[in-house]
């Protein structure tokens, strides 16, 4: 259990994660050009590695002393929500925040794998919005609707995002795994119509253009892989039935030199950064220089 709020440190504080020590070995998690240009037409990308199984493990670990009620770290959250789900009889566990409790939850951030390829698909440095959590349970596990991510980032300018969506369990169709709607970063921003509840509300604000190029892919990953989408990519997962658990880390980045668009703060208890200034400090370190 975390002592103090790791968000003091703008870099790594444990061994989880070796850095390259030069650039062959920095290139040696470079994306190809193949992968970079399938981003760019279908605005994902997914089955990129970017955890080990010892990886993995103690992630899990550090994630299974968050569900306890009596956590010691849970007001260094921005959000914590044991359970967000609007549908009855089903549990989505959702937090932002969990980068500031637990060495390796902080150190994911600098994790090679995921700022090389961050920089490769942002075009330059990386720096960090925040994390996400997405739990979902055996048996009863709910839904997160379809939706852009932009659409609750409006607060930030210019749109330069990136989510990055890692597996600590294999996510298959069975058991709630990310889908897409390829071509959709294409779209204008959309009105929000949810996150955890109706599958089916985002139907309500699509033209008939819209609805007819809306075919959903599923992303089936194992466990230690990863999804890249654009910020106005429409996303959604559906229920998790099956006897394991599909749980993930979501990593949420911007290009260097995003400022905010509001003088409110940007994240619950973090002080705000005016409007126009750049996005920076201590709850927004640069992960990549890109150099």
């Amino acid at each position: 259990m975390s002592s103090q709020d790791l968000s003091l440190y703008s870099s790594p504080v444990s061994q989880l994660f070796k850095e390259p020590e030069s650039k062959a070995d920095w290139d040696a998690y470079r994306l190809t050009d193949e992968q970079v240009e399938f981003f760019q037409e279908n605005g994902y990308l997914s089955g990129v590695r970017l955890l080990e199984d010892y990886q993995i493990e103690i992630l899990r670990e550090e994630l299974s002393e968050l569900f306890d009620p009596s956590d010691a770290d849970r007001d260094l959250f921005y959000e914590f929500h044991s359970n967000e789900s609007s549908v009855p009889g089903t549990v989505l566990f959702h937090a932002l925040g969990a980068w500031r409790t637990r060495p390796g939850l902080h150190d994911i951030l600098w994790n090679p794998a995921f700022v090389m390829a961050a920089s490769q698909l942002l075009e330059g440095a990386v720096r960090f919005w925040h994390d996400q959590l997405f739990c979902k349970p055996p048996k009863d596990g709910g839904v997160v609707a379809w939706h852009q991510d932009y659409s609750y980032w409006t607060r930030t300018q210019p749109m330069a995002h990136l989510t990055c969506w890692i597996g600590l369990d294999e996510s298959t169709k069975e058991n709630g795994c990310l889908h897409y709607i390829p071509g959709s970063h294409r779209w204008e921003l959309l009105p929000i119509t949810g996150l955890a509840g109706d599958m089916e509300a985002i139907q309500t604000v699509l033209s008939d253009e819209q609805k007819e190029q809306f075919k959903p892919v599923a992303v089936e990953l194992e466990a230690g892989e990863c999804a890249f989408h654009h910020p106005l990519m429409v996303h959604g997962s559906y229920e998790n039935r099956t006897e394991i658990p599909r749980r993930a880390i979501v990593l949420n980045v911007f290009r260097d030199g995003v400022a905010s668009d509001s003088s409110e703060a940007l994240l619950n208890g973090v002080p705000p950064i005016p409007k126009g200034e750049k996005m920076e400090g201590q709850f927004f370190p640069l992960l990549y220089s890109g150099e």
